[in-house]
């Protein structure tokens, strides 16, 4: 377990200092110039993450239940999974209806993710895993909004093709990997046994 809290401490932390220490970061782009600073964000980033794997999977070896989900949850975190698939998307989705309303889908969409699979799941790792970012999502958004309106940061733009271009092509990835990739990459039928 070790490993793994090491690893989403180090994750969430690195995503954390614009939040919690936008001074020093500052400071830091200016000391070190922005390509460095983003190289050293990464590294520390992906060496969380691995961490994160690793440990997890040390973790589901000997997995410590807390409670027991019933049947049905499943089906909740998969009605929670979709708008995360697609917001998660829109993120990424330039001039779309979804990225100017939200502002943040990214971190709207963890939050949902993290929810779904937080009530879908029993165990001590996977209450901390999506624990944790269910409460770093929301205090991230926040954060971010309060400093889009006191930089007056621009709306973005509204356009509804790209946004259901979004939503159809999300859907159709969401249907996929709960078909195959989950169980394919987390070893984990949604709607298996």
């Amino acid at each position: 377990m070790i490993v793994f809290t090491t690893g989403l401490l180090l994750f969430l932390g690195v995503h954390s200092i614009r939040m919690v220490a936008g001074d020093w970061r500052a400071k830091q782009l200016v000391r070190l110039g922005r390509a460095r600073y983003k190289g050293l964000y990464t590294l520390a980033s992906l060496a969380g993450f691995g961490l994160m794997i690793w440990g997890f999977g040390i973790a589901r070896a000997d997995p410590r239940a807390l409670w027991t989900p019933s049947g049905a949850t499943r089906y909740l975190v998969a009605a929670l999974t979709l708008p995360a698939f697609i917001l998660i998307a829109a993120a990424y989705v330039p001039g779309n209806r979804i990225k100017a309303t939200v502002g943040h889908p990214m971190l709207l969409g963890t939050m949902i993710w993290a929810l779904g699979h937080l009530l879908g799941n029993d165990t001590l790792v996977d209450t901390l895993l999506f624990g944790g970012f269910f409460f770093f999502a929301p205090a991230d958004f926040r954060a971010s909004l309060r400093r889009d309106r006191s930089a007056g940061a621009p709306e973005g733009v509204r356009g509804q093709g790209r946004a259901a271009l979004t939503v159809v092509a999300r859907g159709i990835a969401w249907a996929a990997f709960a078909a195959w990739g989950h169980a394919w990459l987390i070893g984990v039928h949604p709607f298996g046994p």
